[in-house]
């Protein structure tokens, strides 16, 4: 088999790249938002938060969490979710960087 596109670039920017993938929709934004407000691991308000399907916010919630972006632990018959802090601080770190080589260049631009 061959080499996959994603073979050619190094696991962070692979990294930096699904997560911005998976918060390229706004139901995830609004979801990661509500997350943050509530501070807390959430197990059933999430679909009314929202105001979509459960089979919606359940395949949102997915894609959140296989990027890396939640955490979801299993209590009883639930998922409760939560914020991976440390995926926040890696991103953080990263759009940091952009924010500090782009105040480097603002003379130089074309």
């Amino acid at each position: 088999m061959g080499a996959t596109k994603t073979d050619l670039f190094t696991e962070k920017q692979n990294k930096i790249a699904m997560m911005a993938k998976a918060l390229g929709h706004p139901a995830r934004i609004a979801i990661m938002e509500y997350l943050m407000k509530v501070d807390t691991c959430i197990c059933g308000d999430i679909v009314s938060e929202v105001s979509l399907a459960q089979p919606t916010v359940s395949q949102h919630l997915k894609e959140l969490k296989n990027a890396g972006l939640i955490k979801g632990t299993i209590e009883g018959t639930a998922i409760c979710y939560c914020i991976d802090e440390t995926a926040l601080e890696t991103l953080q770190s990263y759009f940091a960087g952009i924010s500090k080589g782009l105040d480097k260049k603002k003379n130089n631009c074309c």
